[in-house]
């Protein structure tokens, strides 16, 4: 389509503020973005939809269309609803530059213009996408009616033999096809089929392609980014952007991409004409609209959340927090007839280098860490409530009351225990590897757990003791840890608060020994030193875990003794060979 095609639609609304001559620009896509540096993301042709928020003060408006401009957009439109109009230095930029600047009033919406692009631009392709945007209202609608994602998935699957799926950042599944159209063309989804004769993708495989996802939105590369599976599927990832965030630096593709679900569709796409990933691209933009709803419809529990937040935090009365409490259960609980007990959870990401604020990073990671990764249904996340501050973000849990009698409904293993509530090891079991693929390099997720509480009362220690175990967790090695209320009883409670130099010393003095005379020698002198603590120094039972004659052991352990000078038959030097292990 034409640039001028949308000055042909009243219902748009846009006005043309400059670039008159251009109106003969063909628009091969759009975008919503408010990045003050969308270069990444753009690949020519695109509409692109802004709320200005990117713009601080007018030197920028200058910035951000040369940035337009290098990457050969078409045209650019500006909301109003954010400074009441469109500012004159950005209109002077655009005349500079010769990009094409519209204006949309405040009651018309980006998905309006969206529908409206994507509907010309694929009509204009062979209308191979021409069903899917016919379904776009049903795609906002957040009735059951409305069908979500899984109407454009399905129509993958039928109109293009093309198997989709849509995950979070770590995974979990958002949609999947009521359909398994494609699946026996293509191989994916071989693994099995869910409710509905829909494709089945395994847990480890969208973990693996969640891992895939982030490694390569960070590296920068641009999609699709295929991935060959284990099985020997092969599977394209697009990412799905929500226009809702906006991250603290809006340059920084470190935490946008935590932030993106993806579209993993079950077929190469590495040959695949313009035409058919445009046409994806497309589709993802459709999905970008539900993601923004599912985000919208968590407000009013993080608002919630932030209330009960400050009211802890600031030292209100007890009755004053459980008055708010009682406001948020039956919120987060509906249909609890008695009062919840609660949970604390808190998570700090924290980034090396300029120290960007994490806060709405964590917030965003933390309510996808405590929704069930096997969860299914529109919202599974409709009891949780996360605010965030600083770099730090803070869970309200709410929990039901503990169960009369053993075998009642819930009760059991994984992150659940009616006695102890969340358990801090369990919640990061599916979500260490896609995280820690996304963290790499830079950043780390810690999380703290509290110990279940029984009123408002209890909520300010919670918190309190929430955040030392996170503390706890901080000093673990690693990308993702996690550490609950049980340890804090524990020695390891001490760690986080010895200094690194005097940390780094302790464990080199003791172990780099052990650590060089395995790198010689192959020795696995550390695994077996880890092993005979781990074991109460029996030698019986550690030769048994290590699958080696008693003999081969205790020659292991006379060498350990002999590199260090200790004595593993002494208690201090055995406690001092354990903690130096747990900060190594």
């Amino acid at each position: 389509m034409r640039l001028r095609a949308l000055l042909e639609t009243d219902a748009l609304g846009l006005r043309l503020l400059g670039g008159e001559d251009e109106l003969d620009r063909t628009v091969r896509g759009v975008m919503t973005t408010d990045l003050r540096d969308p270069s990444r993301y753009l690949s020519g042709g695109e509409l692109v939809l802004t709320g200005l928020a990117w713009r601080r003060e007018p030197e920028d408006s200058e910035r951000f269309v040369r940035i337009l401009v290098a990457a050969q957009v078409a045209g650019l439109a500006a909301g109003e609803a954010e400074l009441g109009s469109v500012p004159e230095d950005l209109v002077l930029a655009c005349a500079r530059h010769r990009l094409p600047l519209f204006s949309v009033v405040e009651d018309v919406s980006f998905a309006s213009i969206t529908e409206y692009v994507v509907r010309r631009v694929s009509g204009e392709r062979a209308g191979d996408l021409a069903a899917v945007v016919d379904r776009h209202r049903r795609l906002m609608s957040s009735g059951p009616a409305g069908g979500g994602p899984e109407v454009v998935l399905d129509l993958l699957g039928s109109d293009l033999d093309l198997p989709a799926w849509v995950l979070s950042p770590t995974g979990r599944r958002i949609a999947v096809p009521s359909v398994a159209a494609g699946a026996a063309s293509t191989g994916a989804g071989s693994a099995g089929a869910g409710s509905g004769g829909a494709p089945e993708l395994p847990a480890a495989v969208r973990a693996r392609l969640a891992g895939e996802h982030l490694a390569a939105q960070r590296s920068g590369r641009r999609g699709p980014h295929r991935v060959t599976a284990a099985d020997g599927a092969t599977y394209s990832l697009f990412p799905i952007r929500g226009g809702g965030r906006t991250p603290s630096d809006a340059g920084d593709v470190r935490e946008t991409v935590l932030f993106d679900w993806l579209l993993v569709v079950g077929a190469d796409a590495g040959d695949w004409p313009e035409e058919r990933l445009d046409l994806l691209h497309g589709v993802t933009q459709l999905i970008a609209v539900e993601r923004d709803r599912r985000d919208a419809d968590r407000t009013v529990r993080r608002r919630l959340a932030q209330e009960v937040l400050e009211l802890v935090q600031s030292g209100a009365p007890p009755a004053e927090v459980a008055a708010r409490l009682r406001v948020a259960a039956p919120v987060l609980l509906p249909g609890l007839g008695t009062a919840p007990h609660w949970q604390v959870v808190v998570a700090r990401v924290e980034w090396e280098g300029d120290g960007a604020p994490g806060g709405p990073v964590a917030q965003s990671l933390l309510e996808e860490v405590l929704v069930d990764p096997e969860a299914t249904g529109p919202e599974p996340s409709d009891r949780i409530a996360v605010a965030y501050t600083g770099d730090e973000a803070v869970a309200l849990i709410p929990l039901p009351a503990l169960p009369e009698a053993p075998g009642a409904e819930g009760e059991g293993g994984g992150a659940y225990d009616f006695e102890a509530g969340l358990q801090a090891d369990a919640l990061l079991a599916a979500v260490r590897e896609p995280l820690s693929r996304g963290l790499d390099g830079d950043g780390r997720l810690t999380l703290g757990v509290s110990a279940v509480v029984h009123s408002a009362d209890g909520l300010r220690g919670a918190l309190e003791e929430a955040r030392h175990a996170r503390r706890v967790a901080a000093a673990r090695p690693g990308r993702v840890c996690a550490a609950g209320h049980q340890e804090l009883a524990s020695h390891v409670l001490l760690l986080p608060f010895v200094p690194d130099d005097v940390r780094r010393a302790f464990t080199a003095r003791l172990l780099d020994p052990l650590y060089d005379y395995d790198r010689r020698h192959r020795a696995e002198l550390i695994p077996t030193l880890g092993a005979f603590l781990d074991c109460d120094g029996s030698w019986t039972r550690c030769a048994t875990r290590l699958h080696l004659h008693v003999n081969t052991l205790r020659y292991r352990v006379g060498r350990i003794e002999q590199l260090t000078g200790r004595d593993l038959a002494r208690l201090e030097d055995k406690l001092d060979f354990f903690l130096a292990l747990r900060m190594s």
